[in-house]
This record gives structure tokens, sequence and C-alpha cells, in this order.
């Protein structure tokens, strides 16, 4: 027990003390707090899907004719207004009401335009007084017709002004923008929806009243959040939209891309639902820095407005981005789960509502709100006509109300003799006696016959829509269309039956230095066999597989193949450059081609130097596998020196000389060849040389050679290979000369395609034989290539330059090109 005294004023009796019960206080004092938290703050009403904060605002900026064809006004103005008039709260609570309205991000369609910093994901917003407001398009249809009795007004919290019940309402902003508010005891969390999908949805309701939940799923298949992203998984969904409560996820939208030739990334567009990039960031960081997420060197945030949202997340060599970008779903904000309540008021009362029920009641409220209107103006239309039928009675004996007029005493005398004279009502004659002068004209008599046929017809079409339903759900669906023509949007977030868990591939090699072996194997790319390629313009890449690249179809791929080794994905192979040096090339820093069935396209593969520490003027023109059980490593040089080097490269070391060059020498060709290969030297004056691989005594790493060809004064030579026995046979000689004078790639020049089997063999250190015969203009071979079919010919950007056909005269003249020519292979 308690007591209350209620004798606290001056004069009353303090003795006066009422007993009370405790409990039954607290109950009675908590429901009533917690009926206002429901029903005037917490909780959107089911008709226009808006709480009492935002209905006051919309209202009271259409009041005061903040419309989207005027300018802004600041927002401390606007949450001034509606404080003062229509809500008994801080200004707080106004002001991030209106801003939520007014953020894209929140709504699927914003009811305020505002202007300014109206916050982030990440952010709030800047101060009223330094943000600027006006309704959105779309929120002028929520508020249409509020001077038309469409809905019913009800006082203020002080009683001097009213303020609409609800707004007309013309979409379905519950479903449409969803709503998100704890109560007491109750909370509602409605996701966002496609304005079409719904408007579709309602529209058959309205034409088949006993639609069930399965046919407006039809239209409405899942919500559509603002950012877009993914929905994974939809029996949440359609449980929630059976009984009002469910669940789904939604998952970010990635793509992996090649951020640098050598390195992937994982780049995010779209985020899950109210989820900010700068929260993902952190909590990328704590996965990382606790070791539970490995395979990241780094989160960059490129959003921009130009852009939109970019966030890339950087992939270490090594690991399998698919894998990271699954381990990253599990582990951060980027895929979360959504809980569907759909709580909301109908009838004044906290109710849980499925889709059917929810469009059940917004169609219902535009079933009132247009027979009402049409009510309204019905009575307007039949008020004019009846003013308007007495102004033609007036008019047709003008000259009779004007002396009726002149002769009365005083404007009652008037009003009281014309409706005797001319059997008038009251209304008719007040309007008459007030009429203009102007108004006397015969086009004003003209234009007074049309307006009364007008009305007339119009006052037909409104007691025919109040006398036929069917009419008046019809009025209300083509109303709902117009609406989803003027503000609807395409679909942008993907729904997905299926989990989507993306496959990750198993590590089957040792991990790298440093790495537990135990540590997410999964996030590491495997040591599957490859071929390492380098192409006729200078790129490297890799293959997939240890499938020898396709040649037929040459013309559908992109560059031509120069040199290929085999590998495996997490193994090194040598590089040999033209200064002589053998470099080590890491497999996993070479980009992995996707796989073709055709010849492989190297548009995907990036420059040596992208990948290898080169000299200036340095290039790469061989590749071999740094395997002691491999043919020995073979080169030639412009000055016409062959070396074979023995497998005694150091293994601790990164790079190391294979030949000793003189001054002013290169190497112009690395292959690996066996004794039983053919070696094979074509120089710039048109001289082709081959030998048996045999001839040559193999040397150490210091060593510079044996002479390979006999070179006259000033002749260089231009391309050395290897072939090996079974491929000589089907080989081709292709020879491209031109003008030494000519600056490289302006001049096509001329090609010759001839068979290899037409040129002897001679013994080492020899001149060889004449493999074409220049024409006039022509002085010098600038390009060679002795290769199996087919030989193809590459521009300097990779694409194909066509080759004539073959010839059987080894010295034959050749035939013009259609381009210049910047690699063979």
């Amino acid at each position: 027990m308690a007591r209350r005294t209620t004798g606290t004023t001056p004069g009353s009796d303090p003795t006066n003390i009422i007993d009370i019960d405790v409990s039954a206080e607290m109950q009675g004092s908590f429901l009533e707090y917690a009926y206002s938290v429901i029903y005037a703050r917490a909780l959107p009403d089911a008709r226009d899907g808006l709480k009492p904060v935002q209905r006051r605002i919309l209202y009271q900026m259409a009041d005061m004719g903040l419309r989207p064809d005027r300018g802004h006004v600041k927002s401390a103005r606007v949450v001034g207004e509606v404080m003062g008039k229509l809500h008994p709260h801080g200004d707080t609570a106004i002001y991030d009401a209106l801003v939520r309205m007014a953020q894209p991000f929140s709504l699927r369609l914003p009811l305020v335009d505002g202007h300014g910093n109206f916050g982030s994901l990440d952010d709030g917003p800047a101060a009223p007084r330094y943000t600027e407001a006006r309704l959105a398009t779309a929120a002028m249809v929520m508020t249409a017709g509020l001077d038309e009795n469409v809905v019913d007004f009800v006082p203020n919290y002080d009683n001097q002004l009213t303020q609409p019940e609800v707004l007309p309402s013309a979409l379905p902003n519950l479903l449409v923008n969803g709503a998100s508010g704890i109560a007491v005891g109750m909370a509602t969390n409605m996701p966002p929806h496609n304005l079409v999908e719904v408007i579709a949805a309602a529209r058959h309701l309205i034409a088949h009243p006993d639609a069930d939940l399965e046919a407006l799923m039809r239209f409405v298949p899942g919500p559509d959040l603002p950012g877009g992203g993914k929905i994974v998984g939809l029996e949440g969904i359609r449980d929630a939209y059976a009984s009002g409560r469910g669940s789904f996820r939604t998952r970010a939208s990635a793509r992996i891309e090649n951020l640098t030739p050598r390195r992937k990334g994982i780049v995010f567009t779209e985020l899950p639902y109210l989820v900010g990039p700068e929260r993902v960031i952190e909590k990328i960081k704590d996965a990382v820095q606790s070791k539970k997420l490995q395979g990241i060197s780094a989160v960059t945030d490129l959003t921009d407005r130009t852009n939109g949202l970019r966030l890339v997340v950087e992939v270490k060599n090594g690991f399998n981005p698919d894998a990271v970008l699954a381990h990253l779903y599990k582990l951060t904000p980027l895929e979360e789960s959504f809980g569907i309540n759909n709580v909301a008021l109908v009838g004044g009362q906290p109710r849980t509502l499925g889709l059917r029920e929810l469009l059940t009641v917004y169609v219902q409220h535009r079933y009132d709100v247009v027979r009402r209107r049409t009510e309204f103006r019905l009575g307007k239309r039949i008020d004019r006509l009846h003013l308007v039928e007495g102004l033609l009675v007036a008019i047709a004996d003008i000259d009779e109300v004007i002396a009726v007029i002149r002769s009365s005493d005083d404007a009652e005398a008037a009003r009281s003799r014309l409706i005797a004279v001319f059997d008038l009502s009251e209304p008719q004659a007040e309007y008459i006696l007030e009429l203009r002068l102007r108004r006397l004209t015969k086009f004003s008599r003209i234009e007074l016959e049309a307006e009364r046929d007008e009305l007339a017809r119009e006052i037909e079409e409104l007691r025919a829509i109040l006398a036929d339903e069917g009419l008046l759900r019809q009025v209300v669906s083509d109303e709902l269309a117009q609406v989803a023509a003027e503000h609807g949007t395409p679909r942008r977030t993907v729904l997905l039956e299926s989990s989507g868990t993306t496959a990750t591939a198993a590590a089957d090699g040792a991990p790298r230095s440093g790495r537990s072996a135990a540590a997410m194997p999964d996030l590491e790319v495997a040591d599957a066999p490859c071929r390492v390629l380098l192409s006729a313009t200078g790129l490297l890449a890799r293959t997939a597989d240890d499938a020898p690249p396709r040649r037929d179809g040459h013309r559908a791929a992109h560059d031509a193949l120069r040199a290929e080794v085999p590998a495996t994905a997490r193994g090194e192979v040598g590089a040999v450059t033209n200064t002589g040096r053998m470099l080590k090339l890491s497999v996993i820093e070479v980009p992995s081609l996707p796989p073709t069935d055709g010849p492989p396209s190297l548009s995907g593969g990036v420059p040596a130097s992208e990948v290898l520490l080169l000299e200036k003027g340095e290039r790469v023109v061989g590749l071999a596998p740094l395997d002691d059980a491999a043919p020995p490593l073979t080169l030639g040089t412009r000055d016409g020196v062959v070396k074979r080097v023995t497998a005694d490269r150091p293994g601790n070391r990164d790079a190391w000389e294979v030949i000793s060059l003189k001054e002013g020498d290169e190497v112009v060709g690395a292959v690996n060849a066996a004794d039983d290969h053919e070696l094979v030297f074509v120089t710039a004056e048109a001289q082709l040389l081959h030998f048996a691989a045999s001839a040559v005594r193999p040397q150490g790493r210091s060593g510079q050679g044996m002479a390979g060809i006999k070179l006259a004064a000033g002749d260089t030579v231009v391309f050395f290979g290897a072939l090996a026995p079974d491929a000589a046979a089907a080989a081709s000689v292709v020879t491209l000369a031109g003008s030494s004078g000519a600056l490289p790639g302006t001049v096509p020049g001329t090609a010759k395609v001839t068979p290899f089997a037409l040129y002897p063999s001679k013994g080492r250190a020899t001149g060889g034989v004449r493999a074409h015969r220049f024409l006039r203009g022509e002085d010098s071979l600038y390009l060679a290539s002795v290769a199996p079919d087919p030989v193809r010919a590459v521009g300097s950007g990779g694409q194909s330059v066509d080759l004539p056909a073959p010839v059987d005269r080894r010295d034959g003249s050749g035939t013009a090109l259609a381009a210049p020519v910047a690699g063979l292979g």
C-alpha cells in the first residue's frame, strides 16, 4: 500500500491522503505509457506506412508549400514549425525522422529532397541549421488530395490546430520504404520493396480479391533494398509474407578483378542493407589482426559520387580470391541477416501482417480515399453547376436584373427581389450580386454554357463511380498504375534461391614459408601443373592447366607464343634476357589465363618488367625450366655465337649470368635443346644455317660459347631457335624483309613463308644458305622465325597480321604485308 496526498495547493487540507494499491497504480501507468508509445510514436500506420512524426513532417512541409518546384528551406525551420504546431516532443527526434526520409540508402523511395550533408551509412548528418530540405516528388503523391476531405483531421496536442489522422498515400509506402521501430513489448522491422512490383500485386488484388499468397508473390518475389546487393535464400521471405515474421540474409555484390598485373583483388560495389564501408573495413582489420582471416594485404575505400560504392580488398599472391571472398562473407558484415517483423497499426491496434494483409489494408484505404474524394468533388461540381445555371438566367435577362438591383434600397432587398422575380436560390442571387460587369459579354455566355455542359458530364461520371463498386476499383487501379509509371525504378537487389556458397580449392602443395600448413589451406592457390607463356610482344602469362596450348584457329587468339615451359602454380622458372642473365620467375606472380577451347589469348598477360627486376634496356628472350633433368639451355647471340649451358645454376641466387658476352653482343634466342635437336640461325642478310645441337659442347656459366654461324661483314643474327626431330618436318621458315633505314614498326615490308625441309643442313660455323631474295628498297631481314606450323605474325598491340601462303622457293622474294609486324611466334 502507498499513500497519495491530494491537498498540496495553498489553503488545501494537507491531511487529505488517499491510500492506493502500488501494483494497480504501476500497471495502469505503464499501460498508458505503453499505449502512448505504440500508438503515437513507434509503430507505423498500415495505411500510409508512416509514424506520427513522419506524417506530421510531411503534412507541415506541404502546408508550408515546400514543393519540389520551389527552393529548399533550412531544415531547422521545418523542425521548428513541426515542433511548434504538431509534434509534442524534442527537435532531435523530428530532425532524425526528417533525415531518414531524405537518405536514399535508408528508403527505397525518399520522401524528402535534402540539400547538404544528410549523413552516410557511417556518419551522421550535419546540424539542421546547415542543411536544407523540401518535399520530394514522391511525397506529393503521399499528400495529394488533403484539401478534398479524403481523410479525417484530428486536433493537435494543444487543440488549437488540426492534423491528418492518416495521409492519402497514393503509393504503398509501408511496403515500398519499409519501417523500423521499437515500442513497448513489441517492435517492427520491415524491409523495402520495389514500387513497381508492389503496385502490380496491389492491382492484381484489386482485380482478384480472392488472390492467394502464391499469386501475389509472383509479383513481389522479395524485398528490393536501396543499396542493391543480393538476398540469399527465399524460404524466410515466404514465411514472412505468410505470417508476418521471417528472416533472410543479405550479401554484398562483389567481383574479382586484376588490380595490377601481378595482384588480384575483390571489388565490392554493393553492400548489405544499412551496412557502411567503414564498418566493413573495421571488421576486416579486426579479423586479420586476430588471425581469423588470411590472404588480405590491404583494404581501400574508393567510393565517390561519380562511380558510387567501390570497396577494394587486395588479395595476397598465392591465395584463392574466391575462397577469401567466402571467408569475408562468413566473418564480416558483408553478409548479414535481416529479421522481418511486420507489426503495424490497423484501426489503432498493433497487428502482425503478412503480404496479403498489408496489401488488403492499403487497398481498402485507397478505396476510402477515392470514395471520399469523389463525394467531395461531386458536391463541389453540383454547387458550381447551380451557380452557373443561375448566372445564365441572369445573363439572359440582364437588363431586368440591373433594373431590379438599381431599384432596390440595399443589398438585402436586391437579393430578395432577385429570388422572387427570377426564381433563384439564395446562393445564386448572392453570386449574381457579386458579378463583375466584364462577365456580361456574349463570349462569357458561351463559356458558361460550355462550363455547364462540362460540369454535367463530370457529375455524371462521379455519380457513376459512387454507384458502381467495380468502377471505383478501376479508378484506384488506374491511379496506382500511373504512380508506378511515374516513380517506378528497376529492381536493384538480386534474389538467390540457394545459399550461393563459393566452392573452395584445397592446396595440394606445400605451404608458403612462414605459414602453417593447417592454417586455412583452402585459401591458397593449389600447386597445380600449368604452363608459363612468353608472347611475341613480351607479355608473360600462365595457363590454368598443363595442357599444351592449341595451335589451330589462330585468328581468334590474341598475340603469339614465343616460348612456353611446363611448371606448377607455386613453382619457379627461369627467364633468360638479352644481356645473358637468368632470372628466377615465381609462377604465382604471373597472371593466370582463363581456360579456353582454342589457342590462349594473351591479352591478360603482363609485361615482363612487371614481375621481374630488369635493368634499363634489358628484355626477356626466352624461358627455361629450373630443372636439372631438362635438356641443356642453348643460347644464340647477335654476333653468331652459340652456347649450351651446363646445369650448374646457383641455388640461392635470384639472378646469375649464363654466358659471358663480348662488348656490343646480346642474346637473341634461348631454348632448351637436346643433342638430337636442330639449332637454327637466321641473319639480317637472309642467311639460314641449321645444324645438330650435338655439335655444340656444353660449357659452364662463365663460358663465352663458340662460333655458331659465320657472318659477313656488317651482318647480324635476327633469329635463333631449335627444332625437335618430330617438329622439323612440319616447320616453316618465315622471313620479313625491309629497309634498314626505315623506323621500326612504320613500314610493313614483305614476308615469305617456306617449308623448313627445303633448307639443307650445314656444319657449325659455316655461312648457311640464302633464305630470302630482297626486292628494290629492301636490304635486310628485320624479323624471322623457324617454328612448327602455324606461325603467326602480330602487330605491336598483339593483333593478328596475315602472312602470305607458303612457297617452295627458299631464295624467292617476299609478298607485301598489310600492316607492320612486331613479333612472330
